[in-house]
C-alpha cells in the first residue's frame, strides 16, 4: 500500500521536498497532521537502492550490508543470510529500558528518519519510507524506552524499538491504548516490513531521537523565553522597579540581539503602566541584578536558543547513516556522520541556558515574598503568621532550581567505550536530551510560580493599574488561578496547570493580543 501521491494534497505536510519548518514538525508530532512524500525524493531513494544492489552483486564487502556490526565488522555474511542479518540487528538492538518516550517525540523521530532516507544516501527501499509514513498517518506510535543510547552510532536502541514495530513486533500506542504492533498492523491492513540488505541499519543508525527532542524542546523553550519576559515584567511592576536598565541606549552599546529583544519586550509590556508612573520620581537608583540584568541574562539564553536551533535544524536535514551511499559515483563509504557530538554539545548548552532562566526567576520570586526587599506584605498574604501565603511555593522553586543545577552537568564531556573498544568515543547525546526535557519542565513550574506571585504582588497596588500588556497577563492569570492573599490553599494542581499552558504559549498569545502594534519576539 503506497502513500506516495503524485498530486500532493494541500492538507498534508510534504516530506522530502526541501526544508521542513519547526512549526510543521510540531503539527505532525503533536497535532497528528498527515504527511505526503515528495515524488522527486523517491527517485533519490531508488537510485541509492540500485547502487546498494549493484555493489552487492559485485562481490565486494560493505560494512553492515554483508558484514557483522561494530566489533564484528570483519565477519563476512553470506548472501543468503543478508535479510536475516537485518532482522537480527533490529531485534538485538531493541533492548532499551526505562520510561517510554512521549508520543510526540517518537512521531517527530519518525519524521526525521523518513527525511534522512529521502536524502538518498541511505540505500533503503521506498517501501521502508512508505510504512513509516503509514505509521504517522494512521496515528500508530511505537513504544520506545527512553534509556539505552550513548549517541553513537547514533540512537541505536531507541531507533531499534521503532524498527521493531515496523517489522510487526513489540508494542505501539494506537487510539490511546498500548497494544501489540502486529494486531494494529492487521487491523489497519498494513503489511509488516521485511527488511532487505542494509535496511535494518538504515533504520537504526542516526541521531534522529536526540535531534527530535532538541527540536521539540526548542519549540517549548521559545514559548518559555517569551513567558519569562512577561513574568519578569510583572515582578518588576510588583516591587516598583525601574525601567531605566531597559532603555535602548544601554542595549545599543552592547548589541547582542537577544538582549535588545528582551529589553524591548519588557518595555512594551510595561508601557503606560500606572504602577510605574506612580513612582517615577522616587529615590531608588537601581534594582537588584535579578531585575536590572534581565536583558543580559534572558538575552544570553535567547542567543543560545538561536545557536542550538540552528544546529538541530541542520541535523534534521542531514544524512546521518553509515555507511553512506553515493549513487553519482556508485560508491558506498563508511564514515562517522552518526556521531551525535554536534547535537550533544548543543543540548548541554541549551540545558544550561534554560536553567539560567529558572535561576533568575527564582531570585525574583524570592524578592517578591521577602517583605524587606519588596515592600509588600510578607509572603504576599494579608494575614501573615496565620497564613503562609507564598512561603512554600518559593521553597518549591528553590528545589526545582537545585535539581536543574544538578542536571546541567554536561553529559557530552563523558565517553564510555563500547563494542569491544571499536566504538571508543561516544557523545552521550541522549542523556543530554533526556536531561533537557526535565529542565524545561522544571523551568515551566518556576515561571508559573513567579507569575502567580507577581500577579499577587501587583494586586496589592490597587487601585493603581498596570499597562495593557501587564494587565493582560494579570487577567489571564486570574482566569486560571484565584488570589491566595486572603486564605491559604493547596496550589499544586494550579501550578502544574498554569505551567502546561505556559509551555503551549497561551499566556504569550493572550498578552500579544493586548499590545498595540507590537508582538513579543
Amino acid at each position: 500500500m503506497s502513500f506516495l501521491n503524485d498530486n500532493i494534497s494541500q492538507k498534508k505536510i510534504v516530506l522530502g521536498s526541501d526544508f521542513l519548518t519547526l512549526e510543521d514538525l510540531i503539527k505532525i508530532s503533536r497535532n497528528y497532521e498527515k504527511v505526503d512524500i515528495f515524488p522527486e525524493s523517491i527517485k533519490r531513494v531508488d537510485a541509492a537502492r540500485k547502487c546498494v544492489e549493484e555493489r552487492l552483486q559485485s562481490g565486494g564487502t560493505f560494512y553492515g550490508i554483508n558484514t557483522g556490526f561494530g566489533a564484528l565488522a570483519n565477519v563476512k555474511i553470506p548472501n543468503e543470510k543478508l535479510d536475516e542479518l537485518q532482522i537480527n540487528l533490529i531485534r538485538s538492538h531493541a533492548c532499551g529500558v526505562g520510561e517510554p518516550l512521549a508520543e510526540d517525540i517518537v512521531r517527530a523521530t519518525l519524521v526525521l528518519r523518513i527525511m534522512n532516507i529521502l536524502k538518498g544516501n541511505s540505500g533503503a527501499r521506498k517501501e521502508t519510507v512508505f510504512i513509516m509514513q503509514q505509521f504517522l498517518n494512521y496515528g500508530i506510535t511505537p513504544y520506545v524506552p527512553s534509556k539505552g543510547s550513548v549517541g553513537a552510532s547514533g540512537d541505536l536502541a531507541p531507533l531499534s524499538h521503532i524498527a521493531l514495530n515496523l517489522i510487526g513486533e513489540g508494542k505501539v500506542y494506537y487510539k490511546g491504548n498500548l497494544v501489540l504492533a502486529r494486531e494494529v498492523l492487521e487491523h489497519v491492513k498494513i503489511e509488516p516490513l521485511k527488511p532487505m540488505a542494509k535496511e535494518g541499519l538504515c533504520l537504526i543508525n542516526g541521531t534522529q531521537v536526540m535531534t527530535a527532542i532538541g527540536l521539540l524542546c526548542s519549540y517549548d523553550a521559545h514559548n518559555l523565553l517569551k513567558t519569562a519576559d512577561i513574568a519578569a515584567a510583572i515582578s518588576l511592576d510588583a516591587v516598583k522597579g525601574t525601567l531605566t536598565s531597559f532603555r535602548p541606549e544601554i542595549q545599543n552599546v552592547r548589541p547582542y540581539l537577544g538582549q535588545k529583544i528582551v529589553a524591548k519586550n519588557i518595555s512594551e509590556i510595561l508601557a503606560d503602566d500606572g504602577i510605574r508612573l506612580s513612582h517615577m520620581h522616587c529615590d531608588k537608583v537601581q534594582d537588584s541584578y535579578s531585575f536590572r540584568c534581565v536583558p543580559q541574562v534572558h538575552g544570553a539564553a535567547r542567543n543560545a536558543f538561536v545557536h542550538v536551533l540552528e544546529t538541530f535544524m541542520l541535523e534534521a536535514h542531514a544524512s546521518t547513516d553509515n555507511p553512506l551511499v553515493f549513487p553519482e559515483t556508485n560508491e558506498i563509504l563508511s564514515g562517522g556522520n552518526f556521531h551525535g557530538e554536534p547535537v550533544a554539545l548543543a543540548l548541554d548548552y541549551f540545558a544550561m541556558a534554560m536553567a539560567e532562566i529558572g535561576n533568575i526567576s527564582e531570585r525574583r520570586l524570592e524578592k517578591l515574598v521577602n517583605a524587606h526587599m519588596s515592600g509588600l506584605p510578607p509572603f504576599l498574604t494579608l494575614d501573615s503568621g496565620l497564613c503562609s501565603g507564598y512561603m512554600i511555593p518559593h521553597v518549591v522553586a528553590a528545589a526545582l532550581v537545585n535539581e536543574n543545577k544538578v542536571l546541567c552537568t554536561p553529559a557530552s564531556v563523558d565517553s564510555i567505550a563500547t563494542s569491544a573498544e571499536k566504538e571508543d568515543h561516544v557523545s552521550m547525546g541522549m542523556t543530554s536530551a533526556n536531561k533537557l526535557r526535565i529542565i524545561l519542565k522544571n523551568v515551566s513550574f518556576i515561571l508559573s510560580l513567579e507569575l502567580l506571585a507577581g500577579v499577587e504582588g501587583v494586586e496589592f497596588h490597587l487601585p493603581l493599574e498596570p499597562g495593557a500588556g501587564a494587565r493582560a497577563a494579570v487577567e489571564w492569570t486570574r482566569n486560571s488561578v484565584p488570589a491566595v492573599k486572603n486564605a491559604d490553599r493547596s496550589l499544586s494542581e494550579e501550578i502544574e496547570a498554569v505551567a502546561s499552558k505556559l509551555l503551549r504559549g497561551e499566556l504569550v498569545h493572550f498578552v500579544n493580543q493586548s499590545l498595540s502594534g507590537y508582538t513579543l519576539q
